[in-house]
């Protein structure tokens, strides 16, 4: 890692173990619990002031990939390698299994509830089902039909479901799941999307090296190139005003690029590279509400950068690379599990402050 002045931004707060791989990380909204889970299949729960860990699901050697708390936080799914759909309910004193939605032979690797009622939207090869928490039952199952589904996004506002995957990327109405999608073509396959906060734009992170970003009601893509691999990540940052454009990270290989739409409409988006890391960059997430962004990499560091832009702290503990990461919804405590299982949380040095 190159030197670099850092500020002490955030202080390590406590550090707990998985018992391998931490491959995903979920904050309840009001940020006083957050969920980890590991490549041999373990959910585990902790208390995000103390770390005392809660095991909701032992280690079995089946990885769990994706996490996602509900918006109320009262339920908390997990999904991977076993082609399970795990649903808990979290919110009481006592978390307990609510249901338990199986597919044999199937990887669920992708999986997002609703931003706004208990609905969750998971992969299951080439179709998506939504299974409502309070009936508890399956609502939709959609078609994606020419390939696997390689990423799904809900859009901020609630309206649409928007999946992705080998050639297209198609997005449905939520209140007329019969009717066919509406279709954005690609060249080759979309293995990330993402819908920025204010859900006015919609970024593609392809196979071919490329990134697409569509303008809501417009649909004529700007294409950005150049990228050394596929694109594997994408993160938006919150808007600051509405007079403001968020700002697009996107990582490919041990690069991150930053993206900011031009005042002139000739020039586009145009491009940072952020390169302090030196080991595959796998996670990025800006801090709710700012332009604050967090990057996790292979190479032992999560680097914290001002405004997307300038090196402002980084972070080790985790010796054999970062894995994963999430911010709380406050945006006071970031949590990151590494390769050998480490799970570390730190909080903001100056409480209520921000990083300015």
């Amino acid at each position: 890692m190159p030197r670099a002045k850092t500020h002490a931004l955030l202080h390590l707060s406590w550090q707990g173990m998985l018992a391998d791989y931490g491959t995903a990380i979920a904050w309840t909204p009001d940020g006083d619990r957050l969920v980890a889970c590991s490549a041999v299949g373990e959910v585990v729960l902790y208390d995000a002031k103390t770390g005392t860990p809660s095991v909701l699901k032992p280690a079995q050697g089946e990885s769990i990939d994706a996490l996602s708390i509900s918006p109320d936080g009262q339920f908390l799914a997990a999904a991977g390698q076993a082609g399970t759909v795990r649903i808990w309910q979290i919110g009481g004193a006592s978390p307990q299994v609510l249901s338990e939605l199986t597919y044999p032979q199937v990887w669920i690797d992708r999986l997002q509830w609703h931003p706004h009622r208990p609905e969750l939207a998971f992969s299951v090869g080439r179709h998506v089902q939504v299974w409502d928490a309070l009936s508890q039952i399956v609502v939709t199952t959609l078609n994606f039909a020419t390939s696997s589904v390689l990423d799904l996004a809900w859009h901020p506002h609630g309206e649409y479901l928007t999946v992705s995957g080998n050639r297209w990327i198609k997005t449905w109405q939520r209140q007329q799941w019969q009717d066919d999608p509406t279709l954005r073509e690609i060249g080759g396959a979309s293995g990330a999307i993402a819908w920025s906060p204010d859900g006015s734009y919609l970024a593609s992170g392809n196979n071919d090296r490329s990134v697409l970003v569509w303008q809501e009601g417009n649909p004529y893509p700007w294409q950005m190139k150049g990228f050394p691999g596929k694109v594997r990540r994408l993160a938006w940052s919150t808007p600051e005003s509405a007079r403001n454009t968020p700002i697009l990270a996107s990582i490919s290989t041990d690069g991150i690029v930053i993206w900011r739409k031009d005042a002139d409409p000739s020039v586009g988006w145009a491009p940072q590279l952020l390169d302090q890391h030196y080991g595959t960059v796998t996670e990025i997430a800006f801090q709710p509400g700012s332009r604050w962004l967090a990057s996790a990499a292979e190479d032992g560091w999560v680097c914290l950068w001002h405004r997307a832009n300038r090196l402002a702290q980084m972070l080790q503990g985790a010796p054999k690379g970062f894995a994963s990461l999430a911010w709380n919804h406050q945006g006071t405590a970031l949590a990151a599990a590494g390769r050998q299982g480490e799970l570390l949380v730190w909080k903001q040095q100056l409480q209520g402050k921000g990083f300015g």
